[in-house]
């Protein structure tokens, strides 16, 4: 991906940081170590940055999440970065960890080794790349969608339910 892609989305989630409503109730900075050694509680939402050294926790996050294992028990628009993204409600923006879960609804670019997202509208990239309902690009070795509306490019390629084929290497689409 282009600099210039990576500057516009990390520009585009630092503004929806600066312009949500709920910016006053939230916490503008969380640092933890684990969780419950951390600035803020689980159980708050930060909008501005979180930083978390071994693992961190809190409910919604809006802004710029860094840290190696970062959980969320709500819901994120952000950058996240780490070596684990977990996001129990739903993400927009750009989840770039090694291992990337949304168990809710993903409306980005997911990047990293593994990619899992109930469902997921944008571009999945990397090694393995799942979800029950595709909206746009899966680029991977193994890429699984239930239903696909969109395109597949990798050495096994998956559609559950429609496509050019169930399973097709290099390439399979439905739309």
């Amino acid at each position: 991906m282009s600099n210039s892609i990576r500057s516009r989305i990390l520009i585009l989630a630092i503004l929806m940081a600066l312009s949500c409503r709920s910016a006053i109730a939230d916490s503008p900075i969380q640092l933890s170590l684990f969780d419950p050694i951390q600035l803020r509680p689980a159980s708050e939402s930060i909008t501005g940055i979180r930083l978390s050294l071994l693992y961190g926790k809190n409910q919604n996050m809006t802004g710029l999440d860094f840290g190696l294992v970062n959980h969320l028990t709500g819901d994120a628009v952000a950058f996240q970065w780490g070596a684990v993204g977990y996001v129990e409600g739903d993400f927009t923006g750009w989840q770039d960890n090694i291992v990337n879960i949304t168990k809710g609804s993903f409306l980005g670019l997911q990047g990293g080794t593994v990619n899992y997202s109930k469902s997921c509208e944008g571009v999945q990239w990397g090694l393995v790349n799942y979800t029950t309902k595709m909206h746009g690009v899966q680029v991977g070795f193994i890429n699984y969608a239930g239903t696909m509306n969109g395109l597949q490019i990798g050495i096994a390629n998956i559609i559950g339910s429609g496509g050019f084929m169930p399973i097709f290497p290099i390439i399979n689409w439905s739309f």
